[in-house]
């Protein structure tokens, strides 16, 4: 689920609580991004579905009929066009995401990963992952994919369980999960990651933990888990509010959290970021691309990208998203080569609020040498180390920072949202541009947060 459409919003949420974040401020210059080799992770938004989920709010739509062949040519054209502008010299990974992707045809995949070799390096065994809904996914299917490019799939199952499933209005019932899931396996052996939501409306703690442990009997080797949002706008958030299902109480929420991290980690999973486990190493490349602040191109209607504008003499990060409008995302493609809506360079305050918002989310957390990339003239210790909320949080047990660098502890892991606001103002005001103080996240929100906010 995540991918390069979603992790802007939930910055500048981060962000943007604190009223002196994002300005220019006085912060030390990081170290040019241009003084790096240029590599980059790709994301292409293939922005179509068959039906709209009752929980979603993702840049999607539901039309009659898809040009395929046009949106492939704009696809292929915006990728060239923005792997050009950013001179990027190899690609670290692709990720296909939606909407729908395993809606289109491998064709389409082919001739995007044909284009982006072209372009810049695509190393073999580079990390190249489908998006994938149990209902568009048979054998045929998926083997399909594989003769693409694709290595590496993640099937969006939600629930293992049909009566949930038909309330999230998901098109597949759980037979049809178990069926994809087993073909991806058979197909990606150790490289097939399943999604799955918690906090459901009416589901409870024991329906949690049977759906834990009918995953276990059909994953593979990586789970994502997401709380449920329920997303102003959605048909599931009107009926919560109308009253006609249950909103599930924040204690649940996290109890059913607590219980899938332990339940994981006892068959095995890393809990490598706040809402990702894995075992045998299966990590997601791509999405640590994210999370360790490297550079990401974001291709396809709504897709958000992090990149120096080489080609025009750049020399600092841009935040980038694409009109999310298909159609008239393609226009723009068709007259200029992208269809780029809007675009700011990020200031130096700006690009150390989204190592720390984006770091902070994985087991490793923001390492020295990360940390100084973005700031070689001010260390994490001389930021974080004094008097102040970040030695707080250590003497209460929530972070630590020594010499590898700034994390959470595993009881930080899952209240990072309300350790966040206390770092990100710690932060400004280091650099001297903080305004107000942040709003004190009492204890018990600390201690009961669960996985808030994913």
């Amino acid at each position: 689920m995540a991918a390069a459409r979603g992790w802007p919003r939930r910055l500048a949420a981060a962000a943007g609580a604190l009223p002196g974040g994002g300005g220019p401020g006085r912060a030390p210059g990081p170290a040019p991004d241009t003084a790096a080799p240029a590599t980059a992770a790709l994301y292409v938004h293939w922005p179509y579905c068959r039906k709209r989920c009752s929980y979603c709010n993702f840049n999607t739509y539901v039309v009659p009929a898809v040009d395929e062949a046009a949106v492939r040519a704009c696809l292929v054209r915006e990728a060239q066009t923005l792997l050009r502008l950013s001179q990027v010299h190899s690609v670290t990974s692709v990720f296909f995401g939606g909407g729908t992707p395993s809606l289109a045809s491998p064709g389409t995949v082919a001739a995007v990963l044909e284009a982006v070799a072209g372009a810049a390096h695509l190393p073999a065994g580079a990390e190249v992952t489908l998006e994938a809904n149990p209902s568009s996914t048979s054998a045929s299917v998926l083997d399909g994919f594989r003769a693409a490019g694709v290595n590496r799939l993640s099937i969006g199952v939600q629930s293992l369980d049909d009566a949930e499933l038909r309330m999230l209005g998901r098109e597949h019932t759980v037979a049809e999960a178990r069926k994809a899931v087993e073909a991806a396996r058979g197909l990606f052996p150790g490289r097939t990651s399943i999604d799955l939501l918690f906090g459901l409306p009416g589901q409870s703690r024991d329906a949690w933990a049977q759906r834990l442990e009918a995953t276990l009997r059909l994953c593979d080797d990586h789970i994502s888990l997401y709380q449920l949002t329920l997303e102003r706008g959605t048909a599931l958030a009107a009926q919560v509010r109308a009253g006609a299902l249950p909103a599930p109480p924040q204690d649940l929420l996290a109890d059913m959290y607590h219980t899938a991290r332990s339940v994981l980690g006892a068959a095995g999973f890393r809990h490598y970021e706040v809402s990702n486990f894995a075992r045998k190493g299966a990590l997601s490349t791509h999405n640590l691309s994210y999370w360790r602040a490297e550079q990401y191109i974001g291709v396809g209607p709504g897709a958000h990208g992090r990149f120096v504008l080489r080609a025009e003499g750049g020399c600092s990060r841009e935040a980038r998203v694409q009109t999310p409008e298909p159609v008239a995302w393609m226009r723009e493609v068709q007259s200029q080569g992208h269809g780029t809506r809007s675009r700011a360079v990020l200031s130096p305050l700006e690009q150390l609020e989204e190592l720390l918002t984006l770091g902070l989310r994985t087991d490793e957390g923001i390492t020295q040498e990360r940390w100084g990339h973005f700031s070689p003239q001010l260390s994490l210790q001389a930021v974080f180390g004094g008097p102040g909320e970040a030695r707080a949080l250590q003497q209460e047990g929530w972070l630590v920072l020594d010499g590898g660098g700034l994390r959470c502890t595993w009881a930080g892991l899952a209240v990072l949202d309300s350790l966040l606001p206390a770092l990100l103002w710690q932060l400004q005001r280091v650099l001297g541009t903080a305004r107000h103080p942040p709003r004190e996240a009492p204890a018990e929100e600390r201690a009961g947060g669960g996985a808030r906010g994913l």
